[in-house]
C-alpha cells in the first residue's frame, strides 16, 4: 500500500510528513477476525445491551437502598464489556472527530485527500464495483492488456500532465478504491482539477486512452450539481447555421448542432425557399407542461370520487391556490383524470414561464397531493409520475392533448421557387407527402410520426440551445401537410407540432455555448416584460426550422437527389479499412 503524507504548515511537521505510514498498523476494526460490518454490529449490540442492563440494575439498587459500589459478578462482566465496547467505538468513530476539535485543520489540509485515516463504510460500498481488476466480465485479451507495462506507459504518456505530486497520490488513491471518484469536487474544491484526476484514474483502471476527448477550455464549475456528474471532459459537436429563416416578419439565424452531413445544408435550402416566397407564419396553440401522479384506493368507487372532486369546476380555484403557491410562474391550467381499476391518474397542466417546467410542475403537484391527503386520507400515493404525463416517451396523450408548446407553422411556396430552388414541382411534392408522410406512416403504425425527419431538426436545435435531448421524442411529434393552392400553381406547406418542450432558463441553457446560441436567436434567458415569451418564441423557431427541413428533404426525394447528395456530403472513409 502506498505511504500517505500529511501536509502541515509547521516546518518540523512538514519533514515528518514524508515518513511512510505503516498500512498494517492495528486499527479498531481489527478487534475481531470478522468483516467490518459484522464487527461493528457486534460492538454496537454489546454496548447498548450492557448499558441497558446496568441502568436496570442500578435502578433496582436505588429502589432497594443497596449501595451502588456493591456489585455482583455479572455486573462486573457488564462493566468490563461496556468499557471494551466503548473503547472500540471511540477508536473507530470518535478519535478523528475529537482531534478535529482539538487541532483544527488548515485549509490546505482540508484539500488533501490523503489526510484521512479511514474510509467510511458507505464509501466502501459505493466503491465495491470500482475495485475490479479489469473492466469486463470475462478475462479477454483486451482486458489482459491492462497489466501490460507497455500499455500503461502509453496511457501515461497520452494523459494530460498532473499539476503536482499530490495529484499523483490522489489518482493512485482513486485507482486503489480508497477515494470515491464522485467526491473529488467536494473534497478538492476545484472542479477542473477533479475532472483531470478522475480522467487519469479512469484511463489507468480501464487501460483505455481518452486522447481526443478534450479537458481544457470548459467551465466545470458551471455544471457542478446541475448538468453532469463525474465529468472527465466534454464532447465537441459542430454547430452550423441555417437561414436566415423569415418567420412572422423576423429573420432568424438558426444554430444546429449535428454530426450528420447535409442536414444543415438541406435546412438552409428550405429557409431560402421560404424567404424567397415571403416567409412563414406560426401560431402558438397551447402552452402548458404536464405531470401526472398515480394514486390508489381500496375500491374503484373511491378512485372515482377523487376524479369527480378534481374535475369539479367548483373545486378548481382552491386547488389552483395550493398549486400556485409553489412558484412565482407556475399557474395551474387544468386537471384531467383517467381511471384504471382502483388506480387514478391525475394529469396536471400548468404554465411555467420561460422554463421548460418539469421541476416547477412537479413541486406544484406535490403541494396538491399533500392537500388531498387531508380530504382523502385513504389515498395511497404510488408515484409523483405515473407515465400519463407523458415525459420522454411516445404517447398518444401528448399527440392529442399536447404537452409543452403546441405550434402550427405554415408557408406558401411560389411555383417558380419550387422549380428553381427546390428542383421539383408542386404536384410531385403533394403526391409524395401523401404517400410517404401520411399513408406510409399510417401503414407503419406511426404515433406522431407523420413527417419526413422532424426529429433531425429538433435534435440539432435542442443540442445547440441547451434543451433536454431526450425530450426530442415527444417534441418531434409532427404532421406535415402539403396542398396545391392558387389553381394548383403554388404549394401550401404546414407542420403541426403539439408537444414542443423547450425553455430559455435552467438546465443546459445557462452554459456558455448554449447561451450564445440562444442569444443569437434573441431568446436568451427570461423575458421580464412578458414571462414565458422567450420560450414560446423558441418553440415557434423550432417549428419554423422543421418546416424548412421538411420542405427541402421531400424536394430532394421527389427530385431523386437524396442518395446522390448523401454520397457526396455524408460519407466518410476514416476508420474504414480498405479492401
Amino acid at each position: 500500500m502506498e505511504s500517505r503524507r500529511r501536509s502541515m504548515k509547521s516546518a518540523s511537521v512538514d519533514q515528518q510528513r514524508r515518513l511512510p505510514k505503516d498500512s498494517d498498523s492495528v486499527k479498531a476494526s481489527d478487534a475481531l477476525p470478522l468483516p467490518l460490518y459484522l464487527t461493528n454490529a457486534v460492538f454496537f449490540t454489546l454496548f447498548f445491551s450492557v448499558v441497558y442492563y446496568l441502568l436496570l440494575r442500578w435502578r433496582e439498587k436505588i429502589r432497594n437502598s443497596t449501595p451502588l459500589h456493591v456489585v455482583t459478578l455479572s455486573e462486573i462482566a457488564a462493566i468490563v464489556t461496556f468499557v471494551a465496547s466503548f473503547i472500540y467505538l471511540l477508536g473507530f468513530f470518535g478519535i478523528g472527530f475529537v482531534q478535529s476539535l482539538v487541532i483544527p485543520r488548515s485549509s490546505d489540509d482540508e484539500e488533501d485527500l490523503m489526510d484521512e485515516d479511514e474510509i467510511n463504510d458507505y464509501d466502501r460500498l459505493m466503491l465495491k464495483e470500482d475495485t475490479r481488476a479489469v473492466p469486463c466480465a470475462a478475462q479477454s485479451d483486451d482486458c489482459k492488456l491492462l497489466s501490460s507495462p507497455r500499455l500503461n506507459k502509453k496511457i501515461i504518456d497520452d494523459a494530460i500532465p498532473l499539476s503536482s505530486e499530490e495529484d499523483e497520490e490522489i489518482v493512485k488513491s482513486v485507482v486503489e478504491g480508497k477515494t470515491p471518484s464522485y467526491s473529488l469536487e467536494s473534497k478538492l474544491g476545484d472542479c477542473r482539477r477533479a475532472a483531470a484526476i478522475r480522467r487519469e484514474a479512469l484511463q489507468r483502471v480501464t487501460g483505455k486512452s481518452l486522447t481526443g476527448l478534450p479537458l481544457e477550455g470548459f467551465n466545470y464549475e458551471a455544471i457542478l450539481g446541475q448538468c453532469c456528474e463525474m465529468p472527465v471532459g466534454y464532447v465537441q459537436i459542430p454547430v452550423g447555421i441555417a437561414g436566415p429563416l423569415l418567420l412572422d416578419g423576423r429573420e432568424y439565424s438558426v444554430p444546429m448542432a449535428t454530426t450528420e452531413g447535409c442536414l444543415v445544408a438541406s435546412t438552409n435550402r428550405g429557409c431560402k425557399a421560404i424567404y424567397a416566397s415571403g416567409g412563414a407564419t406560426s401560431v402558438l396553440l397551447k402552452d402548458g407542461m404536464t405531470r401526472a401522479p398515480v394514486v390508489r384506493f381500496g375500491t374503484a368507487k373511491r378512485a372515482a370520487e377523487l376524479k369527480f372532486f378534481l374535475e369539479n369546476p367548483l373545486n378548481f380555484e382552491a386547488l389552483s391556490l395550493v398549486f400556485n403557491s409553489s412558484s412565482r410562474f407556475g399557474r395551474l391550467q387544468s386537471i384531467r383524470c383517467a381511471i384504471a381499476g382502483k388506480n387514478l391518474y391525475m394529469r396536471f397542466t400548468c404554465s411555467t414561464g420561460d422554463a421548460m417546467g418539469m421541476n416547477m410542475v412537479s413541486k406544484g403537484v406535490q403541494n396538491v397531493i399533500d392537500f388531498l391527503n387531508n380530504e382523502f386520507p385513504d389515498m395511497d400515493v404510488i408515484g409523483i409520475s405515473g407515465n400519463y404525463c407523458s415525459d420522454k416517451k411516445p404517447a398518444a396523450v401528448n399527440w392529442i392533448e399536447g404537452r409543452g408548446k403546441s405550434v402550427v407553422c405554415e408557408a406558401i411556396i411560389k411555383e417558380e421557387i419550387v422549380k428553381k430552388v427546390l428542383k421539383t414541382d408542386v404536384a410531385s411534392l403533394v403526391e409524395l407527402n401523401m404517400l410517404k408522410n401520411l399513408t406510409g406512416s399510417a401503414m407503419a403504425g406511426a404515433l406522431g410520426g407523420f413527417n419526413a425527419h422532424a426529429s433531425n431538426i429538433v435534435s440539432a436545435v435542442f443540442i445547440a440551445t441547451g434543451q433536454d435531448p431526450a425530450q426530442n421524442i415527444e417534441s418531434s411529434h409532427c404532421i406535415t401537410m402539403m396542398e396545391a393552392v392558387n389553381d394548383g400553381k403554388d404549394l401550401h406547406v404546414s407542420v403541426t407540432m403539439p408537444s414542443i418542450e423547450v425553455g430559455t432558463v435552467g438546465g443546459g441553457t445557462q452554459l456558455a455555448s448554449q447561451s450564445a446560441c440562444l442569444n443569437l436567436l434573441g431568446v436568451k434567458g427570461a423575458c421580464m416584460e412578458a414571462p414565458g415569451s422567450n420560450a414560446r418564441q423558441l418553440a415557434c423557431i423550432v417549428a419554423g426550422s422543421v418546416l424548412a427541413g421538411e420542405l427541402s428533404l421531400l424536394s430532394a426525394i421527389a427530385a431523386g437527389q437524396l442518395v446522390k447528395s448523401h454520397m457526396k456530403y455524408n460519407r466518410s472513409t476514416k476508420d474504414i479499412p480498405s479492401i
